[in-house]
């Protein structure tokens, strides 16, 4: 938000430069970084557990897993979707009609349209194809690049609903909608309860921002509140999630074959106590914070 050339065009129109200065730099920002610093590490000290009922890394085995092509049986009916086409054949078909319209459309002709991003978005689109089920197709990224493989993924589908969301008239409606059901008291501790939810969905702060950008702060113009401050609140709750999200976990459970249930345990309790004092803190500091309109 500080780099005019870090963000599209249609975003910047709406909120300008967002500096430094007026999101991680905010005194507010601090205290709230340090408040949460140290309740944080109280939580962590009280639920040590004790050093009988510890595990340490030797008590998980690293075996070498061959490869496998075949897909496990099918065991909830949540992942119903994961092992049907279905949801290949949509996403695919989505991405080859846009594939065939960039190249139609593209004034220097189809070659020219043949550029990094486009390239990415035609392998992607094979290789759903050829896996054929999601399931599949997401394990053999995770075998080829288990570091990697989920951030690899996820961006170009990112960009691909950011273009949606402010090509088609969605950002507008959506800003509409978020200045309607608030005011300008309550429009900060709405924005940091919805970037909480859709944290637990879309990990990924960052890209997602560029996603509802365009509508959260346009709104945040309406009812004039701190553009700055919107960022931040957006930051804090964002982050929340990923307290129960398997992210940071994920060193953790490839080096010591650990499930996810037996540390997530720490992070549910963390997030318990973090979720009231993110949202009080962002809707206090927020009552005080002059707005400031978009810099261009």
């Amino acid at each position: 938000m500080a780099t005019k050339s870090a963000m599209p065009p249609t975003l910047f129109a709406i909120s300008g430069l967002i500096p430094l200065t007026q999101t991680l730099f905010l005194w507010q920002s601090i205290a709230t970084t340090l408040v949460l610093i140290v309740i944080s590490v109280v939580i962590a000290y009280l639920s040590t557990p004790s050093a009988e009922s510890a595990r340490t890394a030797e008590s998980f085995g690293i075996q070498y897993e061959p490869v496998r092509s075949s897909l496990e049986p099918r065991t909830k009916p949540g992942e119903w979707l994961e092992y049907s086409p279905l949801l290949t054949i949509l996403v695919a078909a989505l991405l080859v009609w846009y594939l065939v319209d960039v190249f139609r459309t593209s004034p220097q002709g189809a070659l020219a349209a043949l550029d990094l991003n486009t390239y990415n978005l035609m392998f992607i689109t094979v290789g759903l194809l050829l896996h054929w089920r999601p399931k599949r197709f997401m394990r053999a990224v995770a075998d080829c690049i288990p570091a990697t493989g989920g951030v690899i993924i996820q961006f170009p589908f990112y960009a691909v609903i950011f273009g949606m969301i402010v090509g088609t008239g969605i950002s507008d409606a959506l800003a509409k909608l978020f200045a309607s059901v608030s005011t300008h008291g309550t429009y900060p501790l709405l924005v940091a309860m919805y970037s909480a939810v859709l944290g637990v969905f879309i990990p990924s702060g960052g890209s997602k921002w560029v996603i509802e950008a365009p509508y959260v702060l346009q709104a945040a113009n309406l009812h004039q509140v701190h553009l700055g401050w919107v960022v931040q609140i957006y930051n804090a709750s964002e982050a929340l999630p990923n307290l129960v999200n398997p992210f940071w976990m994920l060193p953790l459970l490839g080096i010591l074959k650990l499930k996810a249930r037996d540390i997530v345990g720490y992070g549910v309790l963390q997030l318990m106590v973090h979720i009231p004092v993110v949202f009080f803190l962002c809707w206090l500091f927020a009552r005080y914070m002059a707005y400031v309109p978009p810099m261009k």
